[in-house]
């Protein structure tokens, strides 16, 4: 039987993926995706302790939790494709040179 430690051992497992891949990634569009994974990491474990308690506070915070991933989407992917359009590459080193 699962239980809620199975969740939340997934959830952090989720969630040092997540980090791992903010901290090694030099492409902004897989540096997105790592957030994506850390927000989802969040998301299981509330919704797994909101479960176990028989709440639904916590999947409300998961809730709002994917409505700000989703507008962190559509910010991301506007802002890289206009940076893809000027620059040409979505590397993080060519934005230490920014200059109008």
């Amino acid at each position: 039987m699962i239980t809620l430690s199975h969740y939340l051992v997934l959830s952090a497992v989720l969630f040092a993926i997540g980090l791992v891949g903010v901290y090694r990634r030099k492409n902004l569009l897989m540096l997105l995706f790592s957030t994506e994974i850390l927000l989802n990491a969040a998301n299981v474990g509330f919704a797994a302790i909101s479960k176990f308690y028989g709440d639904l506070t916590g999947q409300m915070f998961a809730f709002f939790i994917v409505a700000v991933a989703a507008s962190e989407v559509a910010v991301g992917l506007g802002l890289m494709i206009v940076w893809y359009k000027r620059r040409g590459t979505l590397d993080i080193d060519s934005m230490q040179s920014m200059h109008g």
